[in-house]
């Protein structure tokens, strides 16, 4: 098993910088694995979308040519390094809107091959799945990961780095979409999974009752359209001029139903797996109710459960930083000096392997 912490601080010291451009963010950070963080940046895109009630892929991509530069010379500042300081430069390989990745992955390339720097590519997930890690340097392989964002919700065994076996995943929506349509069916505004928890924190209980799919199958896979479907029915049948506690009930049923189905399988992967770890990764993993479940289905096992910061949750910089110094120091991926980077906008991660991969790839 790789044992993370020691061989972090026992190797060669590395200090990567980390672009993240997948989505709607643009994130960039320098990690150096003996000192930690050392600088991070991030712009968020929300108020650009928000008219649009969701990412437009050319704004997206536009918004990050303008921003990502500015970054860098920002966090570079704060690390007080030059760019041929570094040892290497990382970026988001995969996977994620396709225009929004060749930003990141054009400059990455650009920088590096002006600085005669190796260059990585980085799976987007993996950075999520590894972010509690980086705030949290005692935890340790294995655990079940819960990945829950806006386009995935997946539990996976974690055996080491690089090594993860699927257990299940969302047939349908992920749970971020479930939140963010069942909060534009409410007439909430973008993005919707926090408006939705902020409407829910003023609900009562047990006025709706939602369906919670799969919720007893044998699986561990998820279910949210029909949940989704549920949720226009009932605002339907509420009708235009419903009353503000008759939507925050709707709210608060619609979360408590989305997180007891994403608890109780957690707690059952945890039963099946043998494992007394749970890591909580992706921008579903801030909602507070979520926690709470999730808190006390792991202290009912004996588990103890991880969660990253929460302005971690979502996409940023130093997750991609720290995974590409995690690969390099496990010497589990070659960062390349060919330059000729490419991108994976649909990338399984169980497709991401444990040995070392030539090209400035890491699968």
């Amino acid at each position: 098993m790789y044992d993370a912490a020691p061989s972090l601080a026992e190797a060669p010291r590395l200090r990567v910088l980390g672009i993240e451009t997948s989505c709607d963010e643009t994130g960039i950070a320098v990690y150096d694995s003996r000192d930690g963080l050392l600088g991070q940046a991030l712009h968020s895109q929300i108020a650009l979308h928000r008219d649009y009630g969701g990412v437009v892929p050319e704004l997206a991509s536009r918004d990050h040519i303008a921003r990502v530069l500015p970054l860098v010379d920002e966090v570079l500042g704060q690390a007080r390094l030059e760019l041929r300081e570094l040892d290497a430069i990382a970026y988001t390989r995969g996977p994620g809107l396709a225009g929004a990745l060749l930003v990141g992955a054009g400059v990455a390339a650009a920088l590096a091959m002006a600085a005669d720097l190796p260059l990585l590519g980085v799976h987007h997930l993996e950075g999520h799945l590894l972010s509690p890690l980086l705030a949290q340097p005692e935890l340790d392989f294995p655990f079940v990961a819960l990945l829950v964002s806006g386009g995935h919700t997946m539990l996976l065994q974690a055996s080491e780095l690089g090594r993860y076996e699927l257990l299940g995943e969302t047939v349908d929506d992920a749970a971020g979409e479930a939140f963010d349509k069942s909060a534009k069916l409410l007439g909430l505004g973008y993005p919707g999974g926090p408006e939705l928890a902020r409407l829910a924190a003023s609900g009562r209980a047990g006025v709706f009752d939602l369906p919670r799919p799969k919720l007893h199958s044998e699986d561990l896979d998820f279910s949210f359209a029909g949940l989704k479907t549920a949720v226009l029915t009932r605002v339907r049948q509420l009708g235009e001029d419903a009353p503000g506690q008759a939507r925050a009930d709707l709210a608060a049923a619609t979360q408590e139903a989305i997180t007891d189905v994403l608890a109780a399988k957690a707690a059952a992967a945890l039963r099946r797996s043998g494992l007394r770890t749970l890591v909580v990764a992706g921008g579903v993993g801030a909602n507070l109710r979520l926690r709470e479940k999730l808190d006390a289905a792991c202290a009912a096992l004996g588990a103890r459960v991880h969660y990253p910061p929460l302005q971690w949750c979502t996409d940023n910089g130093p997750m991609i930083a720290y995974a590409a110094c995690r690969r390099l120091q496990a010497g589990l991926a070659r960062a390349s000096r060919d330059y000729a980077f490419d991108i994976q906008p649909r990338w399984d991660l169980s497709e991401l392997g444990a040995g070392p991969a030539p090209g400035g790839t890491s699968d």
